[in-house]
């Protein structure tokens, strides 16, 4: 999969463009092209569209740009969740988990650690 996310990026340079400036200053390049996948997976219109941009009147794209900004912070929001789930072990509640677990579907992380939780670690004492 990380090589038709690199193939779609260099097909558009607009899209490769705006996702880069969704990047954390200190998130890896493993962590980056994780969530970076997520985030190109749920963005639907929230992306940039690959050619000139759309003509909108003022007041509504005024109107649209809220909803958009909104839903954008909401998608990266889930990402860093997510991301912080796979690579850092966190929990959120279920909720969140269901929601961030569902938007994730198919994305393939093979090089993530194991994390075992407070819960299981009591369990196997019991």
């Amino acid at each position: 999969m990380a090589q038709e996310v690199s193939e779609y990026l260099s097909q558009n340079p607009r899209v490769a463009a705006w996702v880069e400036t969704l990047r954390s200053d200190g998130e890896t390049d493993k962590h980056w092209r994780h969530r970076r996948e997520f985030l190109l997976r749920n963005a639907g219109d929230l992306a940039p569209a690959g050619g000139a941009a759309s003509a909108h009147p003022e007041e509504a794209a005024d109107a649209e740009s809220g909803t958009r900004s909104r839903q954008l912070q909401q998608l990266v929001s889930f990402s860093m969740a997510w991301a912080n789930h796979v690579f850092l072990g966190c929990r959120y509640p279920q909720k969140v988990m269901d929601k961030i677990l569902s938007m994730a579907e198919g994305i393939k992380v093979t090089d993530a650690p194991i994390h075992t939780t407070r819960d299981e670690l009591v369990a196997k004492k019991g």
